[in-house]
């Protein structure tokens, strides 16, 4: 049996269809039931039910956005850090595995070929970065595995919420039997408030950047196959591979939905950050080779996005 942790949420729901339509036996676990979040309960529910598998997708994001993170810090700790420390021990004290829920969004930026070799550029909104990926996209790498976070409190400056992440990373790894699983800004063809496609067709102003993204499905997937075709634990940047900007979603989303508005830029970081945005935002390139590898197979990101769109479902239409 698998034990589904944070199945109410928009990653969580994900999983609990993914593993309906799989017909695999499973649990899910609310905190009504049992406070997982403290160690003891957390460990005797364990205990008594022994899962063989556990995909935590609990966490503390903030509502709507990470922005509420910088105020609601307590929670954002407790969720993103603290408990999948206690998790994590609790797990390997019954020797039971289990997958993490992470975020790409504990780094900025990506490599950048120079005439000096390989060097890492964490602003990507330089016009010289702009013309690269436009021009010579081999001169731009996505950061690997390897790659320690540098959006993070130890590398700041960072959002709460990153630095919460990169930290909840750093506590869980080398416990026990465990997946990360690094998500990286959520898509599909749902209208959702989740969506980053809802999130930019509602927006008044859009921010531009380049970035890598995740299919909602093909990230649940693509991580419970880590699982049942026993991949080694360890860190994965579970991400569509490739990277986009922001202008071209946009063109995507004019010619395939054909919405009835014109979409606005920030005029630069300065803009948006005076008045769009509290907490820093994460914009990075991420390598997904290692999944890829492993045999794990995610679609390239262009593909997925047009597929999405092709097939998008409003929220009257749900």
């Amino acid at each position: 049996m698998i034990l589904l942790l944070g199945s109410t949420g928009y990653i969580g729901h994900a999983f609990q269809q993914a593993l309906e339509k799989r017909g695999e036996k499973f649990r899910t676990l609310s905190r009504s039931e049992v406070d997982y979040t403290s160690f003891v309960p957390l460990y005797n529910f364990l205990k008594e039910h022994r899962p063989s598998f556990i995909v935590n997708a609990a966490g503390y994001t903030g509502k709507p956005n990470v922005d509420a993170c910088e105020i609601a810090k307590a929670d954002t700790l407790q969720g993103n850090t603290l408990f999948p420390l206690a998790l994590a021990n609790a797990c390997a004290a019954l020797d039971i595995p289990w997958g993490h829920v992470s975020s790409g969004c504990i780094f900025a930026g990506c490599w950048v070929k120079t005439d000096d070799g390989w060097v890492v550029e964490k602003d990507m909104s330089k016009p010289e970065i702009r013309e690269i990926a436009r021009t010579a996209p081999e001169r731009l790498r996505g950061f690997d595995e390897t790659m320690p976070p540098n959006f993070s409190f130890r590398d700041e400056p960072c959002s709460f919420y990153s630095g919460t992440k990169a930290l909840g990373e750093e506590a869980i790894a080398g416990i026990g039997q465990n997946y990360i699983w690094r998500l990286r800004i959520p898509f599909d063809e749902h209208d959702n408030a989740r969506n980053y496609l809802s999130k930019i067709q509602r927006y008044t102003k859009v921010y531009d950047n380049l970035n890598s993204l995740s299919h909602r499905s093909d990230y649940v997937n693509a991580c419970l196959d880590t699982w049942f075709k026993r991949v080694p634990f360890g860190t994965y940047n579970v991400t569509n591979p490739g990277y986009v900007s922001t202008a071209e979603v946009l063109e995507m989303i004019k010619s395939i939905l054909k919405p009835d508005r014109e979409f606005v830029f920030w005029e630069n970081d300065d803009d948006f950050y005076k008045i769009g945005a509290v907490a820093l935002r994460s914009n990075c390139i991420m390598d997904s080779q290692k999944l890829l590898d492993a045999g794990v197979y995610m679609r390239p990101v262009h593909e997925s996005l047009e597929a999405a769109l092709k097939n998008w479902i409003t929220e009257k239409q749900s």
